[in-house]
This record gives C-alpha cells, sequence and structure tokens, in this order.
C-alpha cells in the first residue's frame, strides 16, 4: 500500500434532514482516517457549505475515509448521518475531484456529502534511513562528514585545506 498524505476538500451538503425544530441546524463533519480525527467548522442550514482542507497521514492499513456529520447543539449534539468513501482509487488515481457521496442513517439515505481527494505519495527517494548510513562507513568517517570532529591530520569536516584558504 502506498504512503503519503491524503488532502480531503470538504465542499458541502445537501439534503440534510433537520434534526433542530425550533431553529435551524448547525452542521459540522468528523473527518477519521485510521486513528487520525478532524473536525470541520460549524455551518448553517440544512444544506451547509464549509470548503475546508485537511490532510491526513496515509500508511498501511488506510483503507477508508469516514465523515461522520453531527448537528451542533447546547448540551448534546445530535447525530445526522455518515458516510464512508473508499480510497482505493484515490491511491490508485491520485485525484478525484468533488464528488457527491450518499450520507446514511439507519441504512436510510438521508443526504449527500461532497468532497474532494487528492493522494501524494510520499518520495522514497529522499527519504534517508540513518541507520544504514551509519553501517557503511566507519565511524571515523561519519563523523568526518558530519564536520564535526577532525582527523589524525588536523582537518575538518572531512575537507582538505587549500593554499587560498585564509586563516
Amino acid at each position: 500500500m502506498p504512503q503519503g498524505s491524503l488532502e480531503v476538500f470538504l465542499a458541502s451538503a445537501k439534503g440534510l434532514e433537520d434534526t433542530d425544530f425550533l431553529f435551524k441546524m448547525d452542521p459540522y463533519v468528523i473527518l477519521t482516517c485510521r486513528t487520525q480525527e478532524q473536525k470541520s467548522s460549524v455551518a448553517s442550514g440544512s444544506e451547509p457549505v464549509w470548503n475546508e482542507n485537511f490532510i491526513f497521514n496515509v500508511s498501511e492499513g488506510a483503507e477508508e475515509l469516514k465523515l461522520k456529520i453531527m448537528d451542533s447543539d447546547i448540551g448534546n449534539d445530535d447525530f445526522v448521518g455518515e458516510a464512508e468513501i473508499c480510497l482505493k482509487s484515490v491511491l490508485r488515481e491520485g485525484r478525484i475531484p468533488p464528488t457527491a457521496y450518499n450520507i446514511v442513517k439507519n441504512k436510510e439515505f438521508c443526504g449527500e456529502i461532497k468532497v474532494g481527494l487528492t493522494f501524494n505519495p510520499e518520495d522514497r527517494t529522499s527519504r534517508r534511513d540513518d541507520s544504514s548510513r551509519g553501517r557503511r562507513h566507519s565511524p571515523e568517517r561519519e563523523r568526518d562528514y558530519r564536520g564535526r570532529d577532525s582527523d589524525e591530520d588536523g582537518r575538518r569536516g572531512g575537507r582538505r585545506r587549500h593554499s587560498s584558504d585564509e586563516d
């Protein structure tokens, strides 16, 4: 499975069931990818617009993004519904433009949420494993490369002094 970052663009929702009887609902979304959880701002009404971006680190075992839509209330917040987005296609394609996903509650359709996804794979060529570097070189050579200690000739950082060098 590829590793990298998943950018989530939370656009909007529509058709949400208003759980408030006296006032407009105040929906927000809890986004969860494996153990990472983030929360959107609170919007207004049953057709909320967020236009917010979130970034998750994707590693082994990340198969879906869960969106839990809640209605902010004084006291306890009300559960509005949820959507689950399979990440296989975005991990393969790299990008999915904002798309409407069904929101369900008790296995019944209760609205749509529009989300865009972009996967940025980790650049493995720039990632270095310090432990392997330490095994390839002797400790004396490693200190020379890092410029911390001088060698037996009194040179620092593994660089030879040149006649044009100033003291």
